[in-house]
């Protein structure tokens, strides 16, 4: 039996009995389920949110394929528990994304323009405003644990009892010795630290069943004495209604006060890894085929759809307002003018002689032929 065989066994079958779920595929509520506390409005907002998200996720990738961004990474298949996640933050939480959290990072207040322009050379584009509690996209794998571990800690020495930090990783990420260590001493100190392992069954070409023998990711969180739960990562009500529950724990004063969690969201990334890889290289389309029939999109509006919220008419309002919104913040994005010399800053302390050859060598060329001039070459 092939890797893409078990692959799709294993998550079609058995291991779905185990993860909290609300909705089945189509959008209705499963008997006995409980749903979250959300109003009409905060429903139709969220389902706003993954209407966005998608369609951003397509526009970024056709921008990559024009060479108007770098690389990008994909989020079709896991921008619904992206923005359930964020959606169950408070205002003053902190947010430790990945490089593919996009979605999650514009819920919780980056705006989609800024998403865009690191990807157009624009270093600035990192940096967070000062109202914004989201940390800077992580490349290096599981790095970001111990650092959101660390934040947590700080905010518990500090008797702040009305913060919480959310880390986003990958199932890879759990391979790591960071991984290890973060959870190690949260469950140790008791941190108001929420981990979301986005299990999307690759760590690029690696499926997870090559990265571990436990039956499931969460279950690793019983070795450092944190609770743990697996959730229906295409199912945006139970992702919202297990990381509300988390992050609440997380802030609970008293005596009992605040614990860790690991929360393992079991999706699928339906397309690449990122815009430079070909993911029909390492896996077959059967396992895709039966997350697709889940997507977290068309569930939540069958959910909507059944309770008389999400009708043609303001359908069609959300879309011309995600196309609107997206349209303004590639204009935002590209108006914003890089400086060349920039790419040579910040490679060594101390500028080698031939890169500073370099940099006058393009200092000429411009002044020569101007920045016109390149552009056409590109072109």
């Amino acid at each position: 039996m092939n890797a893409q065989s078990e692959v799709y066994e294993h998550h079609g079958t058995e291991s779905d009995r185990d993860r909290l779920q609300i909705l089945d595929e189509d959008g209705n509520v499963l008997p006995g389920a409980e749903e979250p506390s959300l109003s009409d409005e905060e429903l139709l907002a969220m389902y706003e949110a993954l209407v966005l998200a998608r369609r951003f996720d397509e526009r970024a990738i056709s921008l990559q394929r024009q060479g108007r961004i770098a690389t990008y990474a994909p989020m079709t298949g896991q921008e619904g528990s992206q923005v359930a996640t964020s959606y169950a933050l408070d205002e003053d939480d902190w947010l430790f994304p990945t490089y593919r959290d996009h979605a999650a990072k514009h819920v919780h207040g980056m705006s989609l323009s800024s998403l865009l322009a690191p990807l157009r050379g624009y270093r600035d584009g990192y940096s967070i405003p000062d109202d914004v509690n989201v940390m800077p996209e992580y490349i290096p794998i599981a790095t970001q644990i111990p650092q959101a571990m660390g934040m947590a800690w700080g905010f518990k020495l500090q008797g702040q009892t009305d913060h919480a930090v959310m880390c986003h990783f990958g199932d890879g990420a759990t391979s790591e010795g960071d991984f290890h260590e973060g959870l190690n001493f949260a469950g140790v100190f008791d941190v108001p630290v929420v981990f979301v392992c986005n299990n999307n069954q690759w760590a690029i070409s690696t499926p997870r069943e090559r990265q571990t023998k436990s039956e499931t990711l969460a279950e690793k969180a019983h070795a450092y004495g944190i609770e743990s739960v697996r959730v229906d990562g295409l199912d945006p009500l139970a992702v919202y209604r297990a990381t509300r529950e988390a992050i609440r724990k997380a802030k609970r004063p008293g005596p009992n006060e605040g614990r860790p969690t690991l929360i393992e969201s079991v999706q699928y990334r339906f397309g690449a890894h990122t815009t430079s890889d070909d993911p029909s290289v390492y896996r077959d389309g059967e396992a895709a085929e039966w997350y697709r029939k889940r997507d977290p999109v068309d569930r939540l509006a069958g959910y909507l759809d059944g309770r008389g919220l999400l009708t043609d008419e303001r359908e069609t309002v959300i879309e011309a307002r995600v196309e609107k919104r997206i349209e303004t913040a590639i204009e935002e994005a590209e108006a914003i003018e890089a400086e060349p010399d920039d790419i040579f800053e910040h490679v060594y302390a101390e500028m080698p002689e031939r890169l500073e050859r370099q940099r006058e060598r393009l200092r000429d060329l411009r002044e020569k032929y101007g920045d016109d001039a390149f552009s056409e070459v590109l072109e």
